[in-house]
């Protein structure tokens, strides 16, 4: 594990500042009004240790440390399971009702002084219509639709949803041991932005860099943005190595990812997301017996699209 990964957002942000705040009002409230249902959350907790920098009272305070190896609840007991059925993403919810909030409640005031103090002012009307169309887009962004996965042996599954900017052999990855391939996706904002593993797999490793905001379609991004490695081992028959790298962009600057070293993923199985925009890599072992299935310029769904095929030799 990669010692700068000490929660599932390493680059931090106001949004998890603000969760974590309203963390401790919380955790006041429910110590002092509903010490039986803290009781009950205690008995059914997993682990030996808390690896949080705060009391650990139900499964929300672990919520931005689940790669931490501390506290957990069998989904039995966890009372906030059914926010995993939602339509949106689980891991943006805060900024999904924060963005609502205040666009539409914007949009609402500003309607509200156009009916009653400037009617017929036509710059009102444009900025009620302006932070709609912006709070929909934000809405659009954090949707979470249900993937259909290809169960086919030898495929690799597209990691995001997004258009193929590069396909470009390495000569040699450290990690993959040899020769390998390097598919890119750009990750527009009308773009679903949750990540998924490409293949059935374990966690190998992490590795985060902090780095720079550069646009994600420059080539250059690649190097020198924030970013974080996925480094996987197949568990499908081959058992080949592999990587998912998630890149920020200009106004994607947040990287989330729920996983550990050790944790057991299957293929489609949801990794991570990066919050506005972005770039995701996947990067594959080359030899004999694989097949691109992907061109650049193409369009992709995560956990839908197949970007690559093994033969059955091993």
């Amino acid at each position: 594990m990669d010692p700068q990964l000490t929660c599932i957002q390493p680059g931090g942000g106001v949004v998890i500042k603000l969760e974590l705040a309203w963390g401790h009002i919380r955790r006041w409230y429910l110590k002092t009004f509903r010490k039986s249902y803290v009781a009950r959350m205690q008995e059914s907790r997993h682990g030996e240790k808390n690896a949080c920098p705060h009391e650990v009272l139900d499964p929300r305070d672990v919520k931005f440390y689940r790669n931490q190896d501390g506290y957990w609840w069998d989904e039995k007991d966890d009372p906030f399971t059914w926010r995993d059925r939602l339509p949106f993403a689980r891991v943006g919810m805060a900024e999904l009702l924060l963005s609502i909030a205040a666009c539409f409640g914007g949009a609402a005031g500003l309607t509200a002084l156009a009916l009653t103090k400037l009617p017929g002012n036509i710059f009102v009307w444009l900025g009620v219509a302006t932070l709609a169309v912006i709070g929909s887009l934000i809405v659009w962004f954090f949707r979470d639709p249900n993937r259909p996965i290809p169960t086919e042996p030898g495929l690799v599954i597209s990691p995001a949803d997004g258009k193929v900017v590069t396909i470009e052999d390495i000569e040699h990855d450290e990690f993959i041991g040899g020769p390998a391939v390097n598919i890119g996706i750009f990750l527009s904002i009308f773009n679903v932005h949750i990540n998924r593993t490409p293949v059935a797999a374990r966690v190998i490793g992490l590795r985060y860099k902090k780095g720079k905001m550069l646009n994600a379609l420059r080539p250059e991004s690649v190097r020198e943005n924030e970013q974080l490695a996925i480094r996987i081992e197949s568990t499908e028959p081959g058992h080949r190595r592999m990587i998912v790298r998630q890149i920020t962009g200009a106004i994607a600057r947040r990287i989330v990812c729920w996983l550990k070293p050790g944790d057991e993923i299957g293929r489609g199985d949801q990794v991570g997301m990066i919050k506005f925009g972005s770039r995701t890599e996947l990067v594959i072992p080359k030899e004999d017996g694989l097949t691109i299935e992907v061109k650049e310029g193409q369009n992709v769904k995560a956990g839908r699209c197949v970007m690559a095929r093994y033969s059955d030799k091993p």
